[in-house]
């Protein structure tokens, strides 16, 4: 695995946050799977203004540590199938922190959200 590669993953994996290049830098919460990162937008979820109108968009991963850039990269954008990918879904539900309803909250996203992959091009 390149650096970049072990970089994204690690950073990824290790801090809950990361940074979009969107109409301004905005703060997302995500998880990380099967070498990618998936994130949730709409409905109750976080506001992402502008993701779904992009196929790639800039990515800042800062260390859980100290804040300090970690590194930054290209993601292709695209929404996830969530039946399809239930497993992805599943991974990102249980990253997702005090949700009112936590034991119906795939249900929710199902009929009011929309799930989002960002597949890092290094």
């Amino acid at each position: 695995m390149s650096d970049d590669k072990t970089a994204i993953e690690e950073g990824a994996k290790k801090s809950g946050i990361l940074w979009l290049t969107l109409d301004r830098p905005r703060l997302a919460w995500h998880a990380w799977h099967d070498g990618a990162i998936y994130l949730v937008t709409g409905g109750e979820e976080q506001r992402l203004p502008g993701l779904d109108a992009l196929d790639r968009v800039r990515v800042t991963l800062r260390s859980k540590d100290n804040g300090a850039r970690l590194v930054e990269f290209e993601a292709a954008v695209s929404a996830v199938d969530q039946a399809a990918a239930a497993d992805a879904v599943a991974v990102l539900a249980k990253e997702r922190l005090n949700a009112r309803d936590s034991e119906h909250l795939t249900e929710r996203w199902a009929r009011e959200s929309t799930v989002w992959r960002l597949t890092p091009e290094r």
